[in-house]
Formats: C-alpha cells, sequence, structure tokens
C-alpha cells in the first residue's frame, strides 16, 4: 500500500524536512535546525505541527445519540455545553484501551479526534457499537493543524480575529478565506495553544500565513519530547489494550457521575479497579545521571528486583536532563522512590516522580 501524504506534505518538503513513515503517512520528523531547537522554539515562541494524519470523526444525531455514546465513553456528555472539549478512551470490555480522543460538542453531533494509527479501527467499532444508526464522517478532506507555544494566541488571532477568547479546552467556527474552520484551544505540548480543522485545499495557504506571523514549522520530533516532559501519553506506548485508564493513571478523565452509575464499556473493570487498586500504574522516572533510558527498558528495585518497564523516554531540552514514563508496581510508585534503570546491561540509579516535568501553561479563562 502506498504510504499516504498529507496536503502540506509539498510545503514540508520544500522547508527541508527528514520524513518518517507514521501510521501509513510519510511525516516530519524534523526540519534543519534539529529536534532540540525546534522544542526551545515551540517552548518560547510558537511552533505549527500538522496534524492532518490525525481522525477527524463527525457524528451526527440527536438525544438518542448523547445516551448512545455515555454507553460507549466513560463521560457525562449529557452536561456537555455546546463547543466544549473533554478528554476520553474508547475502551473494551476490560477497559482495555483501543483508543484515547478528545471529544467535542458541536451542533447536532460531536467531533471526536482520533489517534492515525487507530482512527479506521475506531470507526469501525464505534459504528457496530452505534448500529449505524447516525451519520458518521471520518473526514479526510480536512486537515488538522495545531499552533502551540506562548506566542501562538498572538499570532493566530491576527489571522483569525477571536480566538484568543476561547478558552482551554473550547471551540467554535471560525472563517478563513470565506471558508469555515473549526478551532479549539488545545494541544499536545503543555503550552497554551490551538487545533484548526481546515479543509485541504486551504491548509497551505492557512500555514505560511501563521509562518509569515513569526510560527515555525515543527516535527513529530519535537512534538515526542514535547509531550514527554509534560507528562502527556502516547498511544501505543503508554496507552493500549492491555492497560486501563486506572493502571494508565488517568481516572482523573472519568465522570465521577458515570462511576457511579456504571453502565459504559468496561465500567465493571473501572469500578472495581477504582475500589480495590491495580498492580501496576504508569509513572514519571528521572533517572539521576544524564542516561537516556528508551522504551521497553527494564526498571529494578533496590533488591534487584524487576518491577517494571519504561514506555517512553528521551531527553527533556527544557528541563535539560533525562525524563521517563513507564509501568511499575504499585508498591514502589511513591515518589522519590529509588529505582533502577537497565540500560546496555548496566543498571542507572532513577528515581519516581511527579508528573509533568515541565510545568503546563494551559490558559483556564479568556484573555
Amino acid at each position: 500500500m502506498d504510504t499516504k501524504k498529507t496536503s502540506l506534505y509539498q510545503l514540508h518538503q520544500d522547508s527541508k524536512a527528514k520524513f518518517v513513515e507514521f501510521a501509513g503517512y510519510q511525516m516530519p520528523i524534523q526540519y534543519s535546525e534539529g529536534i532540540v531547537e525546534e522544542h526551545k522554539f515551540t517552548r518560547s515562541h510558537s511552533g505549527i505541527f500538522d496534524v492532518s494524519h490525525m481522525g477527524q470523526l463527525f457524528i451526527y444525531g440527536d438525544e438518542d445519540l448523547t445516551n448512545d455514546l455515555e454507553k460507549i465513553f466513560p463521560l457525562d456528555l449529557k452536561n456537555l455545553k455546546l463547543n466544549h472539549s473533554k478528554y476520553s478512551f474508547l475502551m473494551n470490555k476490560d477497559a482495555g484501551i483501543y483508543d484515547d480522543l478528545i471529544i467535542t460538542k458541536i451542533e447536532k453531533g460531536f467531533l471526536i479526534i482520533l489517534n492515525a494509527a487507530c482512527k479506521d479501527n475506531d470507526f469501525t467499532i464505534l459504528s457496530q457499537l452505534l448500529n449505524d444508526k447516525y451519520k458518521m464522517i471520518l473526514d479526510d478532506k480536512r486537515s488538522l493543524i495545531a499552533i502551540q507555544g506562548p506566542k501562538s494566541a498572538q499570532i493566530l488571532n491576527n489571522i483569525i480575529n477571536g480566538v484568543q477568547n476561547l478558552n482551554f479546552m473550547t471551540g467554535n467556527w471560525f472563517v478563513f478565506k470565506e471558508q469555515k474552520i473549526y478551532i479549539t484551544r488545545s494541544g499536545y505540548t503543555g503550552e497554551d495553544g490551538f487545533e484548526v480543522s481546515i479543509s485541504n485545499d486551504l491548509a497551505v495557504k492557512f500555514t505560511k500565513d501563521l509562518i509569515e506571523k513569526g510560527a515555525k514549522l515543527i516535527g513529530l520530533g519535537a512534538r515526542d519530547t514535547l509531550r514527554l516532559e509534560a507528562g502527556l501519553c502516547l498511544y501505543g506506548h503508554e496507552l493500549g489494550k492491555d492497560k486501563t485508564p486506572v493502571e494508565a493513571n488517568l481516572k482523573w478523565a472519568i465522570s465521577k457521575e458515570r462511576i457511579l452509575k456504571g453502565n459504559f464499556i468496561g465500567s465493571d473493570v473501572i469500578i472495581k479497579q477504582l475500589a480495590d487498586g491495580v498492580n501496576k500504574i504508569r509513572v514519571g522516572i528521572k533517572p539521576e545521571g544524564r542516561v537516556i533510558a528508551r522504551e521497553k527498558t527494564k526498571i529494578f528495585n533496590q533488591s534487584d528486583l524487576h518491577i517494571g518497564e519504561i514506555t517512553s523516554g528521551t531527553f527533556g531540552p527544557s528541563v535539560n536532563g533525562p525524563v521517563a514514563m513507564g509501568y511499575i508496581e504499585n508498591e514502589f510508585s511513591k515518589k522519590d522512590t529509588k529505582v533502577f534503570l537497565e540500560v546496555r546491561g548496566k543498571k542507572h540509579p532513577a528515581n519516581v516522580c511527579g508528573l509533568p516535568f515541565y510545568k503546563k501553561s494551559y490558559v483556564k479563562g479568556a484573555n
């Protein structure tokens, strides 16, 4: 099967991007300045991320749709206000995670942003669970462009007036070149920012306008270091069908009202884990030295017992040191617990730590 390309592919190429295949797409991993400089620029200024490979699923229906989706997602969707977004999960009956996603209430339905590698399977699962009762569009005619960093609101507002009035995890329709675009104040970097759903034929013009105002294209490499510093999970690493939201330390994303009622897919397991605890849990890990512990690095306790495994690890440019996340046995999950990471046959000291490594800068209220 041919590798897919986003609408911005030629612009990435013209900007001297290095490409990798990711979820069936040719995606930019970095540009000429390199991952560390791209990371720092996003933290200090404003970075543009092409995330058009992700799924934009529009589901339209009446009140029955809300009721049916509440049987699937552990969210209180009846009380979700128009143009407000929530983070959630698509789970199996054992509460294993098929995908993590953002669901936004729009007029006459919902917009769900899905991970690129999961989107086709998610569509199939949701179609079956909803018995094909509703209009569902996995829209590949729209690009998704994220602009992230402290200067993002100022830059984007110069192009789309009014976006600075959005609060974190809210969105709305705006107009660009006489076409409707949907913008949410959200992102995946630990910085203030926005995600813009825009028709493919306008994506290049819009991105060039952002660049002209001072933003820079940023690749997937820096996207990964930014999200890891912010303690954010990546599907296929921290999340998967063999992990539950409680084990992933994401119970905050499960509605308290829904826990009381249950009746969503996986609710029996979630309720039991919340009551009884779990055997393994996701934690932050900070190596004491400069060694970088990559995915699948084994974690040991002080008695040399194998107690867990790293799921993501890198050098964090904003904290000037190595950072990692992983799953360890719950009894060793307390903050400041000393552990050891086996890298290239040698065990290196590290400590369990709180997340995030880098303080988030999300905007909770309008400027």
